[in-house]
């Protein structure tokens, strides 16, 4: 998909920092709407005069790179095996200094610590995303994670994140079981948290974050499994 860059971002940033790696041949209904708005939240952020963007679960992300812009660092956090291999590639191409890289294994590592280790300013308004990161996570660990996020957000800062969601009624964890039975990865990267819209926003309420606005970018039934785009504001207390 044709994929939009600022003034001084690198266009082609996506493929020469994936060089080699298989394409994905057939995405998940709803991938380019949400990858779209994940630019979307970016783009408005950088204009609204944001300075930081943190991405959490980055993987290979090329948002540091094609939205480069002066006055706006990134930092991506992900496990170590990853951020190494990125550092590896992001040298290759001569753009390792766009990004901050921090390790951080979400399961046991704090956030908030890592965050502050890596350089992050915890008095400047941030941009937070977790794009297709937290259905991989067990809630305890969502409910940390968020908690870690919003103790370094500041006044006009923002979480955008993507959650699986299921009707009101279901049975959580059957959801999940029955999801994960049809997919190929279901051993290696079991996907554990789906939860309905209600017990979503309880969760974010819990970890600090009041919620804004909510998108589905694409329907679909329960058995499917559907997708929520969520916008919050550190909540006031």
């Amino acid at each position: 998909m044709s994929r939009p860059y600022t003034a001084r971002g690198d266009p082609d940033a996506q493929r020469r920092l994936c060089e080699g790696m298989a394409p994905l041949r057939r995405p998940r209904p709803g991938i380019w709407a949400r990858t779209r708005f994940f630019d979307e939240q970016v783009m408005a952020a950088i204009a609204a005069g944001v300075g930081q963007v943190v991405i959490c679960g980055a993987g290979y992300d090329d948002r540091a790179l094609r939205f480069r812009s002066p006055g706006v660092r990134f930092f991506e956090l992900d496990h170590p095996a990853t951020q190494a291999d990125k550092a590896r590639r992001l040298r290759a191409m001569g753009a390792l200094g766009s990004v901050v890289l921090a390790s951080a294994d979400f399961t046991c590592d704090d956030a908030a610590a890592v965050l502050d280790a890596a350089g992050h300013d915890a008095s400047r308004p941030t941009l937070f995303l977790c794009e297709g990161l937290l259905i991989y996570l067990e809630s305890a660990v969502i409910r940390r994670l968020l908690a870690g996020l919003r103790s370094r957000a500041a006044a006009d800062s923002s979480l955008a994140a993507s959650v699986a969601t299921h009707a009101d009624g279901m049975d959580s964890a059957r959801v999940a079981a029955e999801l994960n039975a049809g997919r190929k990865h279901r051993d290696t990267e079991p996907w554990l948290t789906v939860l309905s819209v209600p017990d979503w926003l309880r969760l974010l309420g819990e970890a600090g974050w009041q919620g804004l606005s909510q998108a589905d970018p694409r329907a679909g039934t329960a058995a499917e499994g559907r997708s929520l785009l969520v916008v919050a504001r550190p909540a006031v207390s």
